[in-house]
């Protein structure tokens, strides 16, 4: 499995599309919201030859849904988010024009991530765990062969997730890191949400949240 990123919008929100050999392709968190965002995506996946065979997000704060009605509408893709975020995708148009995301046009999914139960695509098996703590339906994806996290906010270099949004728990955050993160193997490399990728490995010993 191949992972391949964006930086998108004026949160520096890293898209990540995941893809093998089958040229299927997943994407995940896309906050394309510019039109030159949206077509630089796309020319990437026509350019490698890749075929969209599905949304995700790891959650649903507005630098990670804005491109989501793009993708549906271009490749006609199913969309899954984590049911407990549903209100949190919900609320986004609410405040979008308060952040300056005018004609964001929002996304309804078609069905819910069940943590424990793995997704498939081409030849690739993504595990689903469940995170909360950033946001209440937050996930990460795993995929254990290559040793990849796609982390979303998380899991940051030298950082976790704020959680002073709503929905946000600094506690139940922590939690979620030393259960669904911290127990895989310290080469294990997560790509979140905002930044440079990192591994377990390194924020295990050097992330001051963690000690």
């Amino acid at each position: 499995m191949t992972v391949s990123g964006f930086t998108f919008n004026a949160f520096s929100e890293n898209t990540y599309l995941l893809h093998d050999a089958t040229k299927q392709c997943v994407v995940i968190d896309p906050g394309c919201y510019e039109k030159a965002e949206q077509q630089a995506l796309k020319a990437f996946i026509e350019a490698e030859g890749l075929r969209v065979v599905l949304l995700l997000n790891t959650h649903c704060h507005i630098d990670h849904v804005l491109g989501n009605q793009f993708i549906i509408d271009t490749y006609k893709v199913p969309f899954l988010i984590h049911e407990a975020d549903l209100s949190v995708l919900r609320a986004v148009p609410t405040y979008a024009p308060s952040y300056g995301f005018p004609q964001y046009n929002p996304a309804e999914p078609t069905g819910f991530l069940m943590p424990g139960e793995p997704l498939t695509f081409g030849e690739t098996s993504l595990g689903v765990r469940f995170a909360p703590g950033h946001a209440p339906g937050h996930v990460v994806f795993y995929h254990e062969p290559t040793e990849t996290v796609i982390g979303g906010d998380v899991l940051f270099q030298g950082s976790i997730g704020r959680t002073d949004l709503p929905g946000g728990n600094y506690e139940m955050l922590i939690e979620s890191i030393r259960t669904q993160l911290l127990t895989l193997p310290d080469s294990v490399t997560v790509y979140p949400g905002h930044g440079p990728a990192t591994t377990i490995g390194a924020e295990r010993r050097s992330n001051p949240f963690l000690r």
